[in-house]
């Protein structure tokens, strides 16, 4: 796995061994960031479940202004800051331990964000969990844009309930990346 664009362009990353972590691949990550690569610049991201941090790492390599990185795993963590080093791109980040949902409400009152991504894993519902908080949280910029990465099959139909719009819908063929936003009333 390595960096694709930016500053740290084809900078490798390291990733955690073992089935617990799913990296999203280069060609998936590539399209993600075609996607938003007008959004990125001077953007404040929110990694959140970021396993190795690369989607983090991106954003910053890509311009964004801060990256924060959620994660509980303390290998993992270290991990994340190894490639901080690595790339030369700490000094934008900042490294969250613990439980996405303990996390989430710590960071109230902070400035918003304009990118929060979060790659839970696959059919645990975390997702929803995630989505359900944010709808009510001051977390996302009013134009922020939520991006969820998902199996396919993982089912979204309470999105509307809990006020979100999809922006865009990718389907690969083992994830998906789900575009959101909250809608204006």
């Amino acid at each position: 796995m390595r960096v694709i664009a930016g500053t740290a362009r084809s900078m490798p990353l390291r990733t955690v061994k073992g089935m617990d972590v799913r990296p999203t691949t280069d060609r998936t990550k590539e399209t993600l960031f075609n996607i938003l690569q007008t959004r990125v610049p001077g953007a404040r991201f929110l990694d959140l479940f970021a396993g190795s941090g690369s989607i983090g790492i991106e954003a910053l390599s890509r311009g964004a202004e801060t990256a924060y990185f959620v994660e509980r795993d303390r290998k993992t963590q270290q991990l994340i800051e190894e490639n901080l080093v690595f790339t030369k791109l700490i000094g934008g980040a900042k490294i969250l331990k613990g439980d996405v949902m303990q996390v989430l409400p710590r960071l109230e009152g902070e400035e918003p964000f304009d990118i929060i991504f979060m790659d839970p894993p696959f059919l645990h519902d975390l997702e929803k969990d995630v989505l359900t908080y944010l709808a009510k949280s001051s977390l996302p910029a009013p134009d922020g844009i939520i991006v969820v990465e998902a199996h396919p099959k993982t089912d979204f139909s309470y999105l509307d309930e809990l006020g979100y719009e999809i922006i865009k819908h990718k389907i690969y063929s083992l994830s998906s990346h789900l575009f959101l936003r909250k809608q204006t009333p």
